[in-house]
């Protein structure tokens, strides 16, 4: 197992904030990221659909034989974590919880904001997995629809994108907040703007970094993480989409060419995906989060 690649998954580019924030801490780790462009946004979807869309996406990594999916989508987290950890015996992060840990440790007051699509906002999950884990910091949320399709558009900085924020997060401008929670992994591509507009006094919140923790925890806990030099690491590319339009961004967004990216079909939107040998117990499941290792 510990020489399977990590699996990633998101409606698009987003989730290639994850994937950076996993290279920088393993770095000696394969990663296998999929991008379902052909559906995006995801967040305008029902919570039943992108639950569908979710073990059908993540199936085709299990078939490609990765020993952990991270879901780097707060959308399909909301929507489907559950059902991935029941339909698939390996370890399973989302990016809901370290998302509200991370707002936790950076707020001063307890009071957070997290900005997210339609379908994260319906499904009050951050409401309720700030109250699940005590975490001490109360979070209301609110839905930027738009900001995903700048982003998968190429556009996330210049004059206009920064009035379209504006627009979107004009509420926010006189609420009492000290964090602002980016509750989509597509809007740290926008952090720029995002900045500008809410004004240096409120702290923008990834749950990327925390993500990345996470993964390595689990992986350190079961014994799967890599030795360094074991091999050279490679991360791999998969869309459902257009790939020439996604190596463009995509090098951009990572700041370093993507030198292939794999076009694949998901058709069967309702199939439970393939079994897989069972890992047993709570590492099967994903697990409880572990303390931080040291670095």
């Amino acid at each position: 197992m510990r020489q399977r690649p990590i699996g990633v998954f998101d409606s698009g580019l987003g989730g290639l904030t994850v994937l950076q924030a996993l290279t920088d801490l393993l770095p000696d780790e394969d990663l296998l990221y999929l991008g379902d462009t052909a559906r995006y946004p995801y967040g305008e979807r029902s919570l039943a659909e992108l639950e569908r869309i979710a073990v059908a996406v993540a199936g085709h990594l299990v078939e490609r034989g990765v020993k952990l999916l991270v879901v780097a989508c707060n959308s399909a987290t909301a929507a489907a974590l559950p059902a991935l950890r029941a339909a698939y015996h390996i370890p399973v992060v989302g990016v809901i919880e370290p998302g509200v840990r991370a707002a936790a440790s950076a707020s001063r007051t307890g009071r957070a904001v997290v900005i997210a699509t339609r379908a994260t906002v319906a499904s009050g999950i951050y409401e309720d997995t700030a109250a699940r884990l005590e975490a001490g910091v109360r979070l209301r949320s609110v839905a930027c629809p738009g900001f995903v399709e700048l982003v998968e558009a190429g556009r996330t900085s210049g004059p206009a994108v920064t009035a379209a924020v504006r627009d979107r997060l004009a509420p926010l401008l006189t609420a009492r907040i000290d964090t602002l929670v980016l509750g989509c992994t597509h809007f740290p591509l926008l952090a720029r703007p995002i900045s500008e507009v809410v004004g240096r006094d409120v702290t923008l919140v990834s749950s990327a970094d925390e993500t990345a923790f996470e993964v390595r925890d689990l992986l350190q806990r079961v014994g799967w993480l890599r030795e360094p030099g074991d091999q050279p690491a490679a991360r791999r590319f998969l869309t459902t989409g257009d790939p020439v339009t996604f190596a463009r961004l995509g090098s951009r967004f990572l700041g370093t060419p993507l030198r292939a990216v794999e076009p694949v079909t998901i058709t069967e939107l309702g199939d439970e995906g393939p079994a897989v040998p069972e890992l047993g117990g709570a590492v099967a499941r994903g697990g409880t989060r572990t303390e931080r290792a040291a670095s």
